[in-house]
């Protein structure tokens, strides 16, 4: 079992990749041929799926955070020069990928779980 340090650790770290590539100036970044839409909602299911590991929970307060994250940096990407421009559409990729996320974990959260001697189960 990975400590919840370490599991935060992870989350922030994610956070700022995620941070990073929607910053940087796209000369910067890795050619990535997917359709972008799908690229920010599978960013952010993936940041939902590792924040509701890291914090053993699905909740809103995550949910929240990261929607002000992604409409965030939406707004930090329309202010900025260096070939970046906001996009709602973007912003709303990211909450599907987010919804997405939250089911998924609680899905997950739910299934049963295998009962283990080792663990006094």
């Amino acid at each position: 079992m990975i400590p919840p340090p370490i599991r935060i650790a992870l989350l922030l770290a994610a956070v700022a990749t995620i941070i990073w590539l929607s910053l940087a100036p796209t000369a910067a970044l890795p050619g990535v041929s997917l359709w972008d839409k799908f690229e920010h909602a599978f960013a952010y299911l993936v940041l939902t799926l590792i924040g509701a590991w890291a914090f053993r929970a699905t909740s809103w307060r995550l949910a929240a955070g990261l929607f002000v994250l992604g409409v965030g940096i939406e707004f930090a990407q329309a202010l900025m020069g260096l070939g970046r421009q906001g996009d709602a559409l973007d912003a709303i990729a990211n909450s599907l990928g987010i919804v997405l996320g939250l089911g998924l974990a609680r899905l997950i959260g739910e299934l049963p779980m295998v009962k283990s001697r080792a663990r006094g189960e």
